[in-house]
């Protein structure tokens, strides 16, 4: 829908992708003081549903970031797009959540209640719907006009079917798509564990708030600062391979904190040495998944690519919890790093068939 189906009034006066940015949050304003009001203790499903609901808006929002984000930038421009979008990403999640507490709590903050506080959060909003009025409109492949007047099944075909049939047309998509699946699996298995670890270690609350949250907030900023360099100095597929090899070899740095235990020292290199490495990989790999997005069909296709990154730091990774529990803290951080052996391995793969390349952008539809 975001892909083809056009708003009234909105997409003639801002651009189908700003219209569907400025609908969708203005119903995600709405639905956050709707979460914000709620009570758990009392209307436990009343509350499920607000958070299923600012959680869909929320990926939605994401969906049309993402293809807005595509269609504005030139291929020189995309990684360095790329990563300000995800500083931006950094910088609005440490906000909403730090802010918010700082809002409601009536022993360290304004003690202004949950209502308030998620109300006045939900005006961070704003800045994303000012920085789009700013940007532009885009450029857009409207095919609503050709396919008025034809069937539903015509219609349906086109919107929901056409994106994924012409990606999975391309030469070497499975391969791709299987890479994109494995790529980050050992990092996710290390992100989804640290915590356990560091209470485990007997770390208290003030040094976990002090190293994870500061050191590594500040590391995944100079990483995510770091990919469009890299980008440009090396070319996608040299920039792919290291930074997978990076946060790979990053994990060895946990081994030392579970050898060495409660330290300080040893924690703070581990979590800036992960933060920087997973700050260049994640937007080298946005970078990278962006240029597989076809202009034709860029929402559902950087949706399709995306999901199937999700699967893999989610359900792939799910044994985590077991195998730290089978094989200790250090064999654990072991494991983590031969489990991103596929993906590196599937990306020489890939790069060795051609199917990675330098340039940014594949081509819609109507140019092949």
């Amino acid at each position: 829908m975001v892909d083809k189906l056009p708003l009234p009034i909105l997409t003639r006066l801002f651009g189908q992708r700003r219209a569907w940015l400025f609908f969708v949050q203005l119903l995600l304003f709405c639905a956050i003081w709707l979460l914000g009001s709620s009570d758990p203790a009392h209307h436990l499903g009343y509350f499920a549903f607000c958070a299923i609901l600012v959680s869909f808006l929320g990926a939605t929002q994401d969906i049309v970031i993402d293809a807005y984000r595509i269609e504005i930038l030139s291929d020189e421009e995309m990684p360095y797009g790329t990563a300000t979008n995800q500083f931006g990403y950094r910088l609005g999640a440490f906000f909403s959540g730090v802010g918010t507490i700082f809002l409601y709590s009536p022993q360290t903050g304004l003690g202004l209640g949950w209502a308030m506080a998620y109300g006045l959060t939900a005006f961070l909003v704003l800045p994303g719907a000012i920085g789009a009025l700013w940007a532009g409109p885009g450029i857009y492949v409207d095919r609503h006009a050709e396919m008025a007047g034809k069937s539903i099944g015509a219609w349906l075909k086109e919107t929901v079917l056409s994106p994924f049939i012409e990606f999975l047309g391309r030469r070497g998509s499975v391969l791709i798509l299987l890479f994109v699946l494995l790529y980050k699996i050992g990092d996710a298995m290390g992100q989804g564990m640290l915590n356990p670890m560091i209470v485990d270690l007997g770390f208290t609350d003030a040094e976990f708030i002090a190293i994870n949250k500061v050191v590594g907030f500040w590391g995944l900023i100079v990483g995510t600062a770091l990919a469009a360099p890299f980008i440009a100095w090396l070319g996608m597929g040299r920039t792919l391979f290291l930074s997978g090899l990076m946060m790979m070899l990053s994990n060895l740095t946990f081994v030392g904190v579970a050898m060495h235990g409660h330290s300080n020292l040893w924690l703070t290199i581990a979590v800036a040495t992960e933060q920087v490495t997973s700050g260049i990989g994640l937007t080298v790999f946005v970078t990278y998944l962006s240029g597989l997005s076809s202009l034709a069909y860029t929402a559902t296709q950087f949706a399709l690519l995306s999901s199937f990154a999700a699967v893999g730091r989610t359900w792939l990774a799910a044994p985590a919890g077991v195998i730290a529990e089978q094989a200790g803290w250090v064999g654990f951080w072991l494991t983590t790093v031969v489990a991103a052996v596929p993906g590196m391995f599937l990306l020489w793969l890939i790069w060795r068939k051609g199917f990675v390349v330098d340039t940014v952008r594949q081509p819609s539809t109507e140019d092949d």
